[in-house]
């Protein structure tokens, strides 16, 4: 970050790049498989962009050296570190960063929930309230407008509340190891586990559903007998199905505003099309006489026994010490909890608005005729779009997006680079925010001497040894039965529930304070997560053995 290599790494062959802007062959980009394991469509350019702008603003409040930035590449995302400061300013502007971190940590929980929460509430009430329908094309046009300016607001209050939530936990995690020795490697965050966020809330409410469809014959006749596409059309045919269904439908009111994935504003989600949550009502109803709810409880009892423990061990600290492990604990918390809260908020509810006016153009250039459907429009700009609607009925469009399907097509058949641009010339800056970084994302893992042994990030503790089910996306969600070990890219908030249900999980990507690790810490199952590579090597129908507090993964062979 302090000073790069002349020499720009080589694109591949196959992979071609022309840069947006000259400077950025100069900085380290590589594809984030944690947010974005898939190909993104073109109108995601429109979303970077107003992810960039968010990002640098809350860099600047936080007067951090760096903000994050990302780009579309031959149609995947990738991200970089993009420093503000000059080289010679970076140590020094880091320690004020830090500064402004820690003093935020002394108030994480009245931060999102006094400020920036009513907020992100606000923008949300906004778009609910404008009707998107009845507006004329340029109130649309304007609405649009501002929808980019809501969304990149909403960014900058991501990383600005965020930031010190993913720094106080791996501040705990730093000073536990201090005090009780690097042997207890994940036991601080035992101390954070059983708090409940609106991650867990989702699929805990969705677990209270199916235990009503398991007291209803038809409700649970419905969703055994059926495929889950088919399932809302079995249940219109009883009364009780209907009432089961009108449940189902509030569910998806308040939880189903979310995507598969992280961020795509071209995927459905679930309230348009609830195939995924209706799979995990057809696994939760295999387990009758499963308390998901004593599970939960049993959970935060040891989190509050632990604490105990813990506080009786520091009685012969000095007063400071123990000051200290008190606030950071209050602080890591929260961050735990804001972590998974903001998703709820911001990554999936609040991008829904987005793309619920952004098929509004789609609805309108498709009847005017200059795309074929709605959905067409995520594969035009956001500067195309704005272009196209001000010029219609003109402005035909097909072409461009027969074009970019195409260009989708090809490179989905391309594995992209995991390097693009320039090389650092040093590892990143050891300092308390990188860590906390490196613990979201993970650190590359070493190779294994051992061929069937992949090594990664120690993200939840607990052995077992299960059948490897490999789940490139939601979609392939369906081969998973429970106990099963789901082998995945990552997960994001979506997956949630099938936590309930598998053995164990084992990601390409991912850290011990990634979305991944903190969920499989509240469902007590082994996470071994950021292997690189597990998606490649491993086979569905493998035994595979996850030990989560070591980080490893063995494949059993057969004799």
């Amino acid at each position: 970050m302090t000073e790069q290599h002349p020499e720009p790494i080589p694109a591949p062959p196959d992979f071609p790049v022309t840069w947006e802007q000259p400077e950025d062959e100069r900085l380290f980009w590589h594809p984030d498989v944690q947010h974005f394991p898939e190909q993104v469509t073109p109108m995601m350019r429109g979303w970077n962009q107003a992810f960039n702008e968010g990002s640098r603003r809350a860099s600047q409040t936080l007067e951090l050296p760096i903000q994050i930035g990302y780009r579309r590449i031959n149609t995947y995302n990738y991200t970089a570190i993009v420093p503000i400061v000059p080289p010679e300013e970076m140590e020094s502007q880091g320690k004020k960063a830090e500064e402004k971190l820690r003093a935020a940590m002394s108030r994480l929980w009245e931060g999102w929930d006094t400020e920036f929460l009513p907020e992100v509430k606000e923008h949300l009430a906004s778009w609910e309230a404008f009707d998107l329908s009845g507006a004329s094309m340029p109130a649309l046009l304007a609405h649009l407008e501002e929808t980019w300016n809501r969304l990149s607001r909403l960014w900058d209050i991501h990383f600005v509340a965020v930031m010190p939530c993913l720094l106080a936990p791996s501040l705990f995690d730093e000073l536990y190891q201090d005090l009780f020795g690097k042997e207890h490697g994940l036991d601080a965050y035992r101390l954070l586990q059983g708090l409940g966020n609106k991650t867990m809330e989702s699929g805990h409410a969705l677990w209270q559903l199916s235990r009503k469809a398991l007291a209803s014959p038809e409700v649970r006749s419905a969703l055994e007998e059926n495929d889950a596409a088919d399932v809302p059309a079995a249940l219109e045919g009883s009364a009780n199905g209907r009432a089961f269904l009108d449940e189902f439908r509030a569910y998806l009111e308040e939880y189903g505003q979310r995507s598969d994935i992280f961020v795509e504003l071209g995927n459905p989600h679930w309230i348009e099309n609830p195939s995924t949550p209706i799979k995990n009502l057809k696994d939760f109803i295999t387990e009758p006489d499963r308390d998901l709810g004593d599970e939960m409880e049993v959970l935060a009892a040891e989190r509050e026994r632990l604490i105990t423990e813990a506080r009786d061990r520091l009685k012969e600290y000095p007063q400071p010490v123990v000051e200290q492990f008190e606030f950071l604990l209050k602080a890591a918390q929260a961050g735990i909890i804001i972590q998974e809260d903001h998703n709820h908020w911001i990554d999936q509810r609040a991008h829904y608005k987005v793309r619920l006016v952004l098929l509004e153009f789609g609805r309108r250039l498709a009847e005017a005729g200059v795309i074929d459907s709605p959905d067409d429009v995520f594969y035009l700009t956001a500067e195309e779009l704005q272009e196209t609607a001000s010029a219609l009925p003109e402005g035909d469009r097909r072409k461009t997006v027969a074009e970019r399907r195409a260009e989708m097509d090809h490179f989905r058949t391309i594995k992209p680079p995991p390097a693009l641009g320039t090389q650092p010339a040093g590892p990143p800056p050891d300092d308390p925010m990188g860590r906390a970084i490196g613990k979201l994302f993970g650190a590359p893992p070493p190779e294994s001497a051992d061929p069937d042994v992949l090594l990664g990030n120690a993200s939840s503790p607990g052995k077992v040894r299960g059948t490897a089910k490999v789940v490139l996306s939601l979609a392939q969600a369906g081969k998973l039965q429970p106990g099963d070990i789901m082998v995945a890219p990552s997960t994001m908030p979506a997956w949630t529930p099938l936590f309930a249900s598998i053995a164990a999980v084992v990601t390409d990507a991912g850290g011990v304070l990634s979305h991944a690790a903190i969920v499989a810490r509240e469902y007590s199952i082994p996470a071994v997560l950021g292997t690189g590579k597990a998606t490649s090597v491993i086979k569905d129908g493998q035994t595979l053995e996850v030990d989560g507090g070591a980080g490893e993964v063995r494949i059993i062979r057969e004799s």
